[in-house]
């Protein structure tokens, strides 16, 4: 018999939804092992971000002990904030501590955006402003044009536990209103935000590509993999699975 595949997700400790969606998309010989980094409700900007991130590497080392196959770090904020070149040092600091591939939310995003061909973008969140505008910076020195990034304000108010209480359906009617004509691909961020469930009615609205934090991870964790996976409803970018050497 041959053994599973496991995939390891470093997340926030409020978030609820990157591994839930990892184990809705995965195959039965995946498996999925959380390490948990802190991060209370009320944490907010830089500090907490910080704070968060100063538990990678013990987390690389829990996760290592799991003998995982790659590691997914699944924070949105924490792999964009400071900016590329903070993000892949923060995947060195992974790769080097586990000795396994690792992928980060940020960049994951970047990655699938580039396969789509997209050059302007449209951006949907569940961020206070603080959160988009480094996102905004993230993206453009990455090289897009970034028409908007709208940021959804319950979503925002209601802290880094309640957005993964927010249903679907309220992420598809905020989406769409935040997606520009001229857009070539709509970007759903954020690894607690159950945007994946919302991918396909998004693109069937729309008619453009749509990208989410999550379904990007999912993307560049299975190719770091060399898994031939081709995972149906939730999305091109994973219909389309292109195996590509990590």
């Amino acid at each position: 018999m041959a053994l599973r595949k496991r995939i390891g997700v470093m997340v926030p400790s409020t978030n609820t939804t990157f591994e839930a969606d990892f184990q809705l998309v995965s195959p039965r010989d995946v498996t999925i092992h959380g390490q948990r980094l802190w991060l209370t409700n009320d944490a907010e900007g830089q500090a907490g971000m910080d704070r968060m991130n100063g538990e990678i590497e013990a987390g690389a080392k829990y996760l290592a002990t799991a003998n995982v196959d790659v590691i997914a770090y699944g924070c949105t904020t924490g792999s964009f904030y400071r900016g590329p070149g903070y993000d892949r040092e923060m995947l060195d600091t992974i790769q080097k501590t586990a000795g396994v591939p690792a992928v980060a939310a940020a960049p994951a995003v970047v990655e699938a955006l580039r396969h789509f061909g997209a050059r302007r973008v449209s951006v949907a969140t569940p961020y206070p402003d603080w959160n988009n505008a480094r996102l905004r910076a993230y993206l453009e020195a990455c090289g897009f044009e970034v028409l908007n990034v709208e940021g959804e304000p319950r979503a925002a108010r209601s802290g880094n536990q309640g957005i993964n209480d927010q249903d679907p359906q309220d992420v598809v009617a905020f989406a769409l209103r935040a997606c520009r004509p001229e857009a070539d691909a709509l970007l759903c961020s954020c690894t607690a935000w159950r945007s994946v469930e919302a991918v396909a009615e998004l693109e069937r609205r729309t008619g453009k590509p749509v990208v989410t934090s999550n379904q990007a991870s999912i993307w560049a964790a299975f190719r770091a993999l060399g898994l031939p996976a081709s995972i149906r409803g939730y999305g091109r970018l994973l219909e389309s699975f292109t195996l590509a050497r990590a």
